[in-house]
């Protein structure tokens, strides 16, 4: 467990993402006490992130939903954690070049601002942070992120809450946040 802010917390597959994942953490609004690299998180999100790129889309619901991915990735999530098409866990975003600018996407879409920076009890308890970046010329979006921030169901207190939110099938790209059709 990393106490926040840290300037020397390194997570993810490449310096892009290990800056994103400091810009998580150190942000001011960063709800979170403490964070931990999860390696297995990384792993996951270097995946999904080549993934998409493989496919030519950013997309939440690449071979499963993302709390699928993480529970057939042999990670324990909470009881009380969604299955198929439920997302609790995770953030993507395409086409932009840098960490900062992913970063300001991100905190402009309510519903990643909300999970990325824990602002309500039920994201706060997440402690554990993967993240990836990968890039392919060749691709629609070129670069390719994606975050995973979670509880694992062996930390400390299961916490039951009233309502379980879900981040849904938003995605951010460089055209902005887009919202799923309804």
């Amino acid at each position: 467990m990393v106490t926040l802010p840290s300037d020397t917390f390194q997570c993810g597959n490449s310096e892009q993402a290990q800056k994103l994942a400091r810009l998580i953490v150190n942000d001011k609004n960063q709800a979170r006490p403490q964070m931990h690299c999860n390696p297995t998180l990384v792993a996951i999100a270097e995946q999904k992130a080549k993934d998409m790129a493989e496919e030519g889309l950013v997309s939440h619901f690449l071979n499963g939903s993302p709390n699928t991915r993480l529970r057939n990735a042999g990670l324990t999530l909470p009881s009380y954690y969604g299955d198929a098409m439920s997302n609790q866990v995770e953030a993507l975003a395409g086409g932009y070049q840098t960490a900062k600018k992913v970063w300001h996407a991100l905190k402009s879409s309510f519903s990643h601002k909300q999970h990325l920076l824990g602002e309500i009890p039920f994201y706060a308890e997440q402690n554990e942070i993967g993240v990836a970046f990968f890039k392919d010329y060749k691709t629609p979006h070129v670069e390719y992120w994606a975050i995973y921030i979670t509880k694992l169901s062996g930390d400390a207190q299961q916490t039951p809450f009233s309502e379980v939110p879900d981040k849904g099938l938003g995605i951010v790209t460089e055209n902005g946040e887009i919202a799923p059709m309804q």
